[in-house]
């Protein structure tokens, strides 16, 4: 699939793909619109991307259109580049092929091109994403369609189908196994039978797909708006402990009923995901699924009641280790940290000195941390009122509160005949919470706070 600036509309794409079908066609070649483009129009959804399918060779391709990028011409797939007045739209054209053995469970070792639509079907995924259409067709879409799998039968009904042998297709490349669960999540879909056995069957074997790869699937499953769905799913098929196990391990995993009187850990972070809304940023979504990642090593049955000691401080540490296992970029794990490593500090934001309150604004993504305690209150005991005024005071501080300029420097208090060394920071930070608190506005001010408190060196 190629990826296009987001700011094309889907009417423009799906222009620049119907003049390459009909390019394509007028130089004698089959050429179908094909996968999850056909998918979505039939199920009155905006595609994102619309490819092509085609009898056409690659390099019959490459010389058919003057801008082309033969990103994966071994097998078959040629970018085919058309600049329009909302900007380059990239289409993907793929060529009729059935593959060989995948003997590294990802890609083919090797492909036969082919003419035949047909053949070319029966080498994807699942049913769904099985169908093509003709996009010169005077018709209705229905009527449009080339169906070879029985996609059009499958969704109306609501199934994702593995096409043909359930077992052949995962063993081809594992990731599908865990893009049926996303999937099936999206649209509100049932996993067939025999596909879901096969699933479970082979789930254990999903540590031979990279980690960038399966990481992709989940961060889609978190954003597109059926999180809980996804999840559910995923540890019915037996993927989430192979891919997950500190998630599956919220299980059972009690929780004080006077401030969770939801259930436990698993049940709780599910209610945080049925949240999160589609098109949510990536970190707050991990962020969301991680929160109380700490909580399954740290559950203490106390005298007074259950307990879960330093469990924010322990899960920030493995939500870094998940991160740093599923590749995750280093900005996308601080940020997905911080939000573990901060999600219990609202409890006390009432109590809170206002400069306390101000350097707990400025973390990054305030707006982040904010929206996640306001799921974490619904999920359990639904009380908003510190979310209220965490956000109240929050949206009423003025940029310079938050972060003033500083009245002192560590120059100036060398200036002053301080040595430099651990005391600086003490005196700074005592400047600066001054500052914060409201009751320091002025250099000179600043100047005798630091030299009533920390007397000159002689």
């Amino acid at each position: 699939m190629a990826a296009n600036d987001s700011s094309v509309s889907a009417s423009a794409r799906r222009q620049a793909a119907a003049r390459i079908v009909e390019r394509l066609r007028v130089a004698g070649h089959a050429a179908f619109f094909a996968g999850g483009c056909v998918r979505d129009l039939l199920l009155n959804r905006e595609p994102s991307d619309f490819d092509v399918a085609t009898g056409a060779t690659p390099d019959v391709v490459l010389s058919t259109f003057p801008r082309t990028f033969a990103v994966g011409a071994q097998f078959g797939v040629v970018l085919v580049s058309d600049a329009t007045e909302d900007g380059e739209i990239l289409t993907e054209v793929a060529t009729f092929r059935s593959d060989g053995s995948y003997s590294d469970g990802r890609r083919p070792d090797s492909v036969r091109y082919t003419t035949s639509a047909e053949q070319d079907v029966l080498r994807r995924d699942f049913t769904i994403n099985g169908m093509m259409l003709d996009p010169t067709h005077s018709g209705d879409l229905q009527s449009a369609v080339l169906d070879f799998v029985g996609g059009v039968e499958d969704l109306k009904a609501g199934i994702i189908r593995a096409i043909g042998e359930p077992e052949r297709r995962f063993a081809e490349d594992k990731l599908r196994m865990v893009r049926a669960v996303r999937f099936a999540a999206r649209f509100g879909f049932a996993i067939e039978a025999r596909t879901l056995r096969a699933i479970q069957s082979l789930a254990n074997e999903i540590d031979q797909v990279s980690p960038e790869r399966v990481r992709d699937e989940l961060t889609r499953m978190l954003t597109e708006g059926a999180a809980r769905r996804a999840f559910e799913l995923l540890d019915e098929t037996g993927l989430l402990m192979q891919i997950l196990p500190e998630i599956a391990r919220m299980k059972g995993v009690e929780q004080p009923p006077q401030f969770h009187p939801e259930g436990d850990v698993w049940i709780h972070t599910l209610m945080l995901l049925e949240q999160l809304p589609g098109g949510c940023s990536p970190t707050l979504a991990w962020g969301t699924l991680l929160h109380d990642v700490g909580k399954p090593p740290t559950f203490r049955r106390a005298p007074d009641r259950i307990r879960f000691d330093s469990h924010a401080a322990i899960g920030t540490r493995m939500a870094e280790a998940i991160c740093r296992r599923l590749r995750m970029s280093n900005s996308d794990t601080e940020q997905v940290a911080a939000l573990v490593a901060n999600h219990m500090r609202f409890a006390d934001v009432e109590k809170m000195r206002a400069s306390t309150l101000k350097r707990f604004f400025r973390l990054e993504r305030f707006d982040e941390h904010l929206a996640l305690h306001r799921m974490d209150s619904l999920a359990s005991h639904g009380d908003l009122s510190l979310y209220d005024f965490a956000k109240r005071h929050y949206e009423a501080a003025e940029p310079e509160h938050i972060r003033p300029a500083p009245l002192l420097t560590g120059d100036d208090l060398i200036a002053l005949g301080y040595r430099p060394g651990a005391e600086f920071r003490r005196m700074l930070t005592m400047v600066e919470d001054a500052q914060l608190e409201g009751s320091l506005h002025a250099r000179e001010e600043a100047l005798a706070l630091i030299e009533t408190n920390f007397p000159r060196p002689r």
